[in-house]
């Protein structure tokens, strides 16, 4: 069973307190008509990508791993049509039924749920309701919980509806609701990583052909785990600069094509994965400085992420490390990203003993910077975070946190599997 360990107001909607318990107990508190036994649940990981980072909305290679952190949702069916759900983290339910949706709100943690609705109501016709309590397990800035939130409500539905859907399906799906829905001009990577993982395993995913390979992970790899330090910062992607990067990028890839003397394509279609790598050396003097920028992090990514197989495949933690920083350091410099919290934690590690390579998670706008670790360094590497990060950023004293996560396997029904 799933435990919850924080407290839920008492003043929510339903009236929910609890101190600690499952949450199948949780949900069957709120609807006393529910059986335990008749609770279902679902585990959605949240993601990292070591390399690879800015670069799915150009069509390029990605790589990431899920983690044993997660969204979890217990759930049962009703067939009165209803959505009603309520999260640990936010005081207020959300409840409509899937003939009425109701539009995005902006800010409210509900949009993905009404997403995820919209987007299987493009195909199929939803007769079945749920009933739900939502959770996540740690501040979670930066790991992508916006896709692994969508990817539980999205296997809900399925699953209450009984409907068959592939892995590669429920990418396109949950991708929709972030892109379409919400308006996050992203590419696949949060939902590939989130969906595809499997627990000791690299996840390479072309976002061009939609193709992708998991690459095992050797024997003679070492143990490691993630450190995952949290800034103590949380923004939404929509409200910062992440649209007008992905913009920037898309003007590279169009002055690209027209000083090679290419016919040019729709600005939306516009991709640097359609560019070769010679034709940005040769007119990349074209290119204005921030443009140049963001073609140089997409090419310099793209090689990372090449190199980064290699290393995977000989279980080089040094290396992987390595290219961690490289594509961590071109963040800041190239893709013109990043925070001075976050450039604090990011520069901490790259110093600490027992850390093989760390880079922002996620936009690196807010959120959390992670790192390949030495196990045995654990305690080490904390105390170096709580020595340094609150006396340079005292205002986040009380809100960052330390934490460490192994690898795990992707989004799933617990104690089923997706079809593949």
């Amino acid at each position: 069973m799933l435990m919850v360990t924080k407290q839920l107001n008492s003043k929510c909607k339903g009236g929910i307190v609890i101190e600690t318990d499952t949450l199948d107990q949780v949900l069957c508190s709120k609807y006393p008509e529910i059986k335990v036994e008749d609770v279902r649940m679902v585990k959605s990981p949240l993601r990292i990508c070591p390399f690879g980072a800015h670069i799915d909305h150009q069509n390029g290679l990605v790589a990431g791993l899920a983690l044993n952190i997660s969204i979890d949702m217990a759930y049962v069916p009703n067939d009165t049509g209803y959505i009603r759900v309520q999260s640990l983290e936010f005081p207020e339910e959300d409840n409509f039924h899937i003939n009425n949706v109701p539009p995005m709100v902006h800010g409210s943690w509900g949009n993905y749920l009404r997403g995820a609705v919209l987007a299987l109501e493009k195909k199929f016709v939803l007769k079945r309701g749920i009933y739900a309590i939502i959770k996540g397990n740690y501040p979670i800035g930066g790991l992508s919980s916006s896709a692994a939130v969508t990817t539980a409500y999205l296997l809900a539905l399925c699953d209450v509806n009984e409907i068959e859907i592939s892995k590669l399906d429920l990418i396109m799906y949950s991708h929709w609701v972030e892109a379409s829905f919400i308006g996050l001009k992203n590419g696949l990577l949060d939902q590939s990583m989130n969906i595809l993982s499997r627990d000791g395993f690299l996840t390479i995913m072309d976002t061009k052909t939609e193709t992708y390979e998991l690459i095992p992970k050797p024997k003679e790899m070492a143990e490691f785990k993630v450190v995952i330090i949290y800034s103590g910062i949380t923004q939404s992607l929509i409200d910062t600069g992440y649209n007008t990067h992905v913009d920037e990028c898309k003007v590279a890839a169009w002055l690209l094509s027209e000083a090679a003397g290419f016919p040019l394509t729709n600005f939306e279609n516009a991709k640097l994965r359609d560019i070769d790598y010679e034709i940005f050396e040769t007119y990349k003097s074209y290119l204005p400085g921030r443009f140049r920028k963001k073609a140089e992090h997409f090419y310099g990514e793209m090689n990372r992420v090449k190199e980064g197989i290699l290393a995977w495949n000989k279980g080089d933690l040094c290396k992987i490390g390595n290219l961690m920083i490289q594509s961590g350091e071109s963040s800041i410099n190239n893709y013109e990203c990043g925070c001075s919290e976050l450039v604090t934690i990011f520069n901490i590690l790259k110093s600490t003993r027992g850390v093989y390579g760390a880079r922002f998670s996620g936009a690196g706008y807010r959120g959390s910077c992670i790192g390949f670790i030495d196990p045995s360094y654990e305690v080490d590497i904390k105390s170096r975070i709580d020595e340094e990060y609150p006396i340079k950023h005292p205002d986040y004293a009380n809100l960052y946190q330390v934490n460490f996560a192994k690898t795990d396997n992707g989004a799933r029904i617990v104690g089923r599997e997706l079809i593949s």
